[in-house]
């Protein structure tokens, strides 16, 4: 397990959510199209692959910092996605792009991140736990991501304890009643449908997870 995450594992965490995020494209849209307007994967997908055209640009200046590499995740899917999706995962970029300017992030770095991104959704979505929101999977993460951090565990298994409470996360919504967005236009008729939102931050936060544990793994290989 790596007790630290630099730009390397930054990058490739871009480079494995806009891979992921394409294979889920379609069901994606089909949660949106079951409570909202259908466009959650479509955009997402679209602004991921505008942040790898950035991101290989020779033009774009090499990130020197875990944060450089979040605001340019931020300030591309601001630029390129629409919907409520755009703003609400670029200021959740952003505002960890903020708290993570060093070349690498520690356990308390990772909980400090994810409470930044949190609270960047919150303030822009106005949204809470059980409101049926990207926040259901975001709030508990960051949550179990401190309890590893406090705990002395390493980076890794902080990003692992937050995808995991992010995938219960998305999960929880599924009986929920929406009270914001589009779905919650639906009333009762959302019951029974997960929130888009929620599963896309359990699938980034899994691949966050995924990148830290097979880092840790190349480490371990060369140092055997």
């Amino acid at each position: 397990m790596a007790d630290v995450l630099d730009v390397a594992w930054a990058t490739e965490w871009v480079r494995r959510s806009a891979a992921v995020v394409g294979e889920h494209r379609m069901e994606l849209i089909d949660l949106d199209r079951a409570i909202g307007d259908g466009d959650h994967g479509e955009n997402l997908d679209r602004g991921f692959k505008a942040v790898l055209v950035k991101l290989d640009n020779p033009d774009t200046p090499k990130p020197e910092s875990v944060g450089d590499v979040l605001k340019l995740v931020a300030t591309t899917l601001m630029s390129t996605v629409g919907g409520a999706a755009g703003p609400l995962y670029g200021t959740a970029y952003l505002r960890a792009a903020k708290v993570a300017d060093g070349p690498t992030v520690d356990a308390a770095g990772i909980a400090a991140l994810l409470d930044a991104a949190v609270g960047g959704i919150v303030a822009r979505g106005k949204a809470e736990v059980g409101d049926k929101t990207m926040v259901d999977a975001w709030t508990p993460a960051a949550a179990a991501a401190l309890e590893v951090a406090d705990g002395g565990g390493t980076a890794t298994q902080a990003l692992r304890a937050a995808a995991t409470a992010a995938r219960t996360g998305a999960e929880s919504t599924d009986p929920l009643v929406a009270r914001k967005g589009r779905a919650s236009y639906l009333g009762e008729r959302a019951v029974g449908h997960r929130d888009p939102g929620a599963e896309s931050s359990a699938l980034l936060l899994a691949v966050a997870a995924d990148v830290a544990e097979a880092a840790g793994a190349g480490a371990a290989g060369a140092a055997g």
